[in-house]
């Protein structure tokens, strides 16, 4: 069983920048896709980006390209959101995700363990 911890979210400003990690324990982490997700008070859980089992295929929401960058480091079996130009609208809490299979998109089915979250404001 797999387990995922997420950390780095907090209070940050408009325009600031932030990086959230999340580790993986409990199976061979770098046979697998990676995902982050994440949920907005009173809204849907939507897609934020997902990256391949060898960090070579990236995919992330058309609404955070250019702003949010996902990336992965198999030795450390851990995954990062780099977060810039951070917007009100991006205040939400941030999960990570593990696919089922070495490439998954945002397709929530793709995914068979979440983390518990991290939250992440966006405020002046």
């Amino acid at each position: 069983q797999v387990k995922l911890v997420e950390s780095g979210g907090g209070l940050v400003q408009p325009g600031d920048s932030l990086r959230l990690s999340c580790v993986a324990s409990g199976r061979n982490f770098s046979r697998y896709s990676m995902g982050w997700f994440r949920q907005a008070p009173g809204k849907e859980r939507e897609f934020v980006a997902a990256v391949a089992w060898n960090g070579g295929i990236t995919a992330t929401a058309d609404s955070m390209q250019g702003r949010f960058t996902v990336s992965r480091d198999n030795g450390l079996n851990t995954i990062y959101l780099q977060m810039s130009s951070l917007m009100p609208e991006d205040t939400a809490d941030y999960y990570c995700a593990a696919g089922r299979t070495t490439v998954t998109g945002p397709n929530t089915d793709d995914y068979n363990a979440w983390g518990p979250g991290t939250r992440v404001t966006v405020s002046s």
